[in-house]
C-alpha cells in the first residue's frame, strides 16, 4: 500500500539543490530543476553510497560528491560508461507543498 505524503514547501528547497527526507527505511534527496521540476531519489549513489543530496544538480542529473557519477534523477541509472541505479519516487508538486508516494515500509519518520 502506498500514500501521498506532505513532506516540505517547494521554496524550501533551493534552485538546483536538494533537502533530505529522512524515512524509517532510507533517506530520501529531493531535488529542485531551475524550471521548478522535483525529482526524489534514494539519497545513496549505486558506486559507494555517497549522499547525492551533496551532490552538484545539472540539468535533470546530479553528480556524486565522492566519485563524481552522474545519476539521471528521472531514472535513478548511472550514466555515461558508470552502471547501477538508485531507487526513484513518485513526487508532485499540489499549491506549493511537495508531497512524496511512499509505501508503507518506507513511510516518512
Amino acid at each position: 500500500m502506498s500514500e501521498w505524503i506532505k513532506v516540505v514547501e517547494l521554496n524550501q528547497i533551493p534552485v538546483l539543490g536538494a533537502r533530505v527526507v529522512r524515512t524509517e527505511a532510507m533517506d530520501i534527496a529531493l531535488f529542485r530543476g531551475s524550471d521548478d521540476r522535483v525529482f526524489a531519489v534514494r539519497d545513496a549513489c549505486p558506486h559507494k553510497n555517497g549522499p547525492l543530496s551533496q551532490g552538484i544538480m545539472h540539468g535533470h542529473s546530479v553528480t556524486c560528491p565522492l566519485h563524481n557519477w552522474k545519476i539521471d534523477l528521472t531514472s535513478g541509472e548511472a550514466l555515461g560508461p558508470d552502471e547501477g541505479c538508485t531507487n526513484v519516487f513518485p513526487v508532485r508538486v499540489e499549491e506549493g507543498m511537495v508531497l512524496l508516494q511512499l509505501t508503507t515500509n518506507v513511510a516518512a519518520a
